[in-house]
């Protein structure tokens, strides 16, 4: 949580719903919520967490990814976005989207996920408020 709170890109009210993303998970580790954790040392560095989408069939969404800032640019990232590619493939899945914001703060983001080889698909103008769309961006893994 230490990580997601000093994320400036999060605000307050999207870091209560991680939280109760990862509350779910740790409750019931089959609430359809996977999670996966770096670690560097003994210290936790990055999270992501991901699921299946509902009504599909091979379908996955990451829903969040976090590096601890100061780590970050140091291949991290790019590890939990492969371990999980990997832990998806496995369970014969075949897309991975990616939901995320069209503002400005977000650029750095949209590289990372470019360059993990996501491709933006779509952006739905003022979806979260206005002047912040939604851009959506997928990768076929199978």
């Amino acid at each position: 949580m230490a990580i997601l709170r000093c994320t400036p890109e999060f605000l307050p009210h999207e870091v209560v719903v991680a939280e109760e993303l990862l509350d779910a998970y740790l409750s019931d580790p089959e609430s359809g919520y996977h999670i996966l954790v770096a670690e560097t040392g003994s210290k936790v560095s990055g999270y992501i967490c991901y699921g299946e989408t509902p009504l599909t069939v091979g379908t996955w969404d990451i829903y969040w990814i976090a590096v601890d800032r100061s780590l970050q640019g140091q291949g991290i990232g790019a590890a939990l976005m492969k371990a999980t590619e990997d832990k998806i493939k496995e369970l014969h899945g075949r897309l991975v989207v990616i939901e995320t914001s069209s503002k400005a703060d977000y650029n750095k983001t949209r590289r990372f996920h470019a360059a993990q080889g996501y491709a933006e698909i779509a952006i739905i103008p003022d979806f979260y408020e206005i002047g912040d769309g939604k851009v959506i961006m997928v990768k076929r893994i199978n």
